[in-house]
């Protein structure tokens, strides 16, 4: 028995294979930068059916955001250890799981889009970055996070359309609840990419499309076109993010001469596919 987790900050969701038999679950996103290896033990033992088989698993294969260096992988490693505890435990970062997802047996440079972003260059040997991810508060563009703080901003500043300033009016918002979650709570990135669902519901106004083509453009300028034969390779996007605002993703990449190869919601089935296929 083999797992397979493609974890981002905010969700993960686990692939148990067993002979022929495939079963997902799903888990709060465990990321380095802002877990630990106790936050890791508290969700797995909420978990009735994987606490079922932690003694049965024999390897599990973990990419996650935030598993960059070989000290944030062991966090990770760590808590899954305590908990599965007869498992071989590989930790790797989730770049190289869009990577191995979108691959199709030719150079592309795989996107990843959701609570944050990121992208690196596979030619089927070698993965790699060219510029680093700087998280939420340097970087991210073109993530859940970075349009939500842009619409928080706007929603503090009074700068939303009328109907989605209503709509956070009606949930309560305000200035202090916005200030406490981002700065005194964990899991800001989490907190403020929370509000990518008001602006997918408002996506066809004129200023929710401004921004959303806008941090495209700034994703493209700074994670694609570093790479120097982004024009040649396929371009291919991994998340949430990208998935719900396809048709505009697209339609950017298009006028900055860009050839999608595939838009991945989620990243797992065929991250599988691969881990299965290294075991025959």
């Amino acid at each position: 028995m083999f797992i397979v987790v493609e974890s981002g900050s905010t969700k993960a969701d686990w692939m148990v294979i067993k002979d022929d038999q495939e079963i997902v679950y799903n888990t709060k996103g465990f990321n380095p930068y802002f877990h630990t290896k106790q936050d890791i033990l508290i969700e797995l033992s909420n978990q009735l059916e994987l606490d079922i088989i932690k003694e049965e698993v024999d390897e599990i294969f973990f990419y996650g955001a935030g598993c960059s260096s070989t000290q944030l992988n062991k966090i990770i490693e760590d808590g899954l250890q305590t908990f599965f505890i007869n498992a071989i435990i590989h930790v790797d970062h989730d770049l190289n799981a869009s990577a191995y997802a979108c691959y199709n047996k030719v150079p592309e440079i795989a996107c990843i889009l959701g609570t944050g972003s990121n992208s690196c260059h596979y030619d089927g040997k070698v993965v790699y970055e060219k510029v680093p991810a700087l998280g939420h508060i340097l970087g991210d563009e073109a993530s859940g996070s970075y349009f939500g703080k842009k619409l928080l901003a706007d929603y503090l500043y009074g700068k939303l359309p009328n109907e989605m300033d209503r709509e956070l009016e009606n949930i309560g918002l305000n200035k202090t609840k916005i200030i406490e979650n981002i700065y005194t709570k964990p899991n800001a990135n989490v907190y403020i990419a929370s509000f990518m669902p008001t602006i997918i519901r408002h996506k066809d106004l004129g200023y929710t499309q401004k921004i959303i083509r806008d941090g495209f453009q700034v994703f493209i300028d700074i994670h694609v076109k570093c790479f120097k034969d982004y024009a040649e390779c396929e371009v291919n996007f991994v998340g949430s993010l990208a998935h719900l605002l396809q048709q505009e993703l697209r339609e950017v990449c298009a006028e900055n001469n860009i050839t999608i190869g595939c838009v991945i919601r989620r990243p797992l089935d065929k991250l599988v596919k691969y881990h299965k296929n290294l075991y025959k």
